[in-house]
């Protein structure tokens, strides 16, 4: 893995996406998740732990939830809507006596509409938004279901639960070392006898650094890593190895701080930064491991029809825009941004900022970086721009999935969800946005809900909110050994079907 240290093992992991994909879907289950069984397609919801969800008709806000009938935890005990709704408290009831602040830093931004949840009976699940929230079960797809008679076995502490964790999913705990490894075993008694796990085991490490991800590989020390450095792509070719890409909604971008006292509050400055940008240069350096950047989804996703402003790289436009602002390289903008050496999702940070500092001091934008480990610049995310942690930056470089309409666009957006009610780091706030959000949450046709979300993407576009960089291809580099991979169109994989030959 690209993190720095295994994620937690509490149904709702920390370590950005990167955790949820090799330690939330790995021992858990969810109420709905994801398709990752195709690579010529974006992976869709499919039922889950749940068999079915609806809305009450009476009551466009409340959701009921139809569980899975046989499933059982890892220890053998029965899932029932109690667990579901233990699993709720965990991250929303603060004064839970299992509540747990990790999962709820992780877990809450996911949900953050949801103010009421109850078994109804053994095998019902409800739950209540504030307002009509069409994508919550997007929302619920990041909340693993947790036993809570595990918790109460591991002495009522989540602390010592990360090496006892109990779920219902294709894997099991073996061991847990947070600085060193996690091992996963097969679960053979899996509900869906379609995924129990080809392989006898799973072991997950973290790695930071890409040089000692590729010198991993190549002494056999690891079958797979996660995100080679694109200079080391050829030679890992030449001896032998799979590359394996494929497109999909992940973001790598600058989130710009637009409220007051920000020097990006000034739209000229965001869209003369974005017209500096050569981002085919940028993927040239990364051996054409990214498609550029168009906006918060690749070009050809249905919600990026962007009609007025286009992206290009204009250096005498981005000189333009920014001197009617003020700005020019005798008069330069100095302002700080944050990023991290690595983590989930990060593609190469370090080098690709450092070009970007460079193409933007062309221009007149002078940029100084914090620099975090990847877990410490997610925690500063949720504090919002202003907070001390964030040391006075004024952008703040965090790479996501770009998966439904509330984590791709809505909860940078609404102006109710700055931290740490949401992920609204930078303090944007705009009636008109509030308006077709609202549009968007209470539609429930997909395809009116598409033409809305597109409408709103232009807008983000067009307004320059972000510093549009790049689209991850989300390359990983494996043995041959390594069969029965199919890389989904999705930030996460299924490792169930995959089993390690010779």
């Amino acid at each position: 893995m690209t993190a720095a240290a295994v994620p937690l093992t509490n149904g709702v992991p920390d370590q950005g996406a990167e955790g949820h994909r090799f330690m939330g879907i790995t021992l858990y289950d969810q109420l709905v998740e994801w398709d990752l069984s195709k690579a010529d397609a974006a992976a869709v919801l499919r039922p889950g732990l749940a068999t079915a969800w609806t809305v009450d008709p009476a009551n466009p806000k409340r959701w009921v939830f139809t569980l899975r009938d046989g499933v059982t935890f890892h220890d053998g005990k029965k899932l029932t809507a109690q667990d579901v709704a233990f699993s709720f408290d965990r991250v929303l009831k603060t004064d839970a006596p299992h509540f747990d602040q990790r999962a709820a830093a992780f877990g809450r931004v996911r949900i953050p509409t949801v103010i009421r949840w109850e078994a109804l009976d053994e095998t019902s699940f409800a739950l209540e938004t504030s307002t009509v929230d069409s994508t919550v079960p997007y929302g619920v797809s990041w909340i693993g279901i947790v036993h809570q008679g595990a918790w109460e076995a591991a002495g009522k502490s989540w602390d010592a639960y990360n090496t006892k964790a109990v779920g219902t999913g294709p894997w099991k705990l073996e061991s847990w070392s947070i600085r060193e490894r996690a091992v996963l075993v097969r679960n053979p008694g899996y509900w869906d006898a379609a995924r129990v796990p080809k392989c006898e085991k799973l072991v997950l490490l973290p790695l930071a650094e890409p040089n000692t991800r590729v010198a991993a590989l190549r002494s056999n020390q690891v079958d797979w890593i996660e995100a080679p450095p694109p200079d080391a792509v050829p030679s890992l070719k030449q001896a032998g190895l799979e590359i394996v890409t494929n497109q999909y909604p992940h973001n790598w971008t600058w989130q710009l701080a637009v409220a007051e006292g920000s020097p990006w509050r000034d739209a000229r400055v965001r869209r003369g930064a974005n017209l500096a940008i050569d981002r085919a240069a940028m993927k040239e350096m990364l051996g054409g491991l990214m498609d550029e950047g168009a906006g918060l989804l690749p070009k050809g996703h249905p919600w990026n029809e962007v009609k007025g402003f286009k992206w290009a790289y204009d250096p005498a436009a981005a000189r333009k825009q920014l001197a009617e602002a003020g700005v020019t390289p005798k008069t330069p903008l100095k302002t700080k941004i944050g990023i991290s050496t690595s983590g989930s999702g990060q593609m190469q940070p370090m080098a690709m900022n450092e070009a970007l500092q460079q193409m933007l001091k062309e221009v007149g934008i002078e940029i100084e970086f914090e620099v975090f480990e990847w877990n410490t610049l997610l925690s500063i995310w949720r504090d919002g721009w202003k907070a001390p942690s964030n040391r006075g930056i004024t952008g703040i470089n965090i790479s996501f999935t770009a998966i439904d309409p509330f984590t791709a666009m809505i909860r940078f957006l609404r102006s109710d969800l700055t931290p740490p009610a949401g992920n609204n780091w930078g303090g944007f706030g705009s009636p008109d946005y509030d308006a077709l959000i609202g549009r968007i949450l209470s539609e429930f046709d997909p395809a009116a809900q598409d033409r809305l979300c597109a409408e709103l993407h232009g807008k983000i576009v067009d307004d320059a909110l972000f510093l549009f960089v790049a689209h991850d291809l989300n390359p990983r580099a494996m043995n041959k050994k390594v069969q029965g991979f199919v890389q989904a169109r999705s930030w996460f994989q299924d490792l169930t079907p995959v089993r390690v030959t010779g």
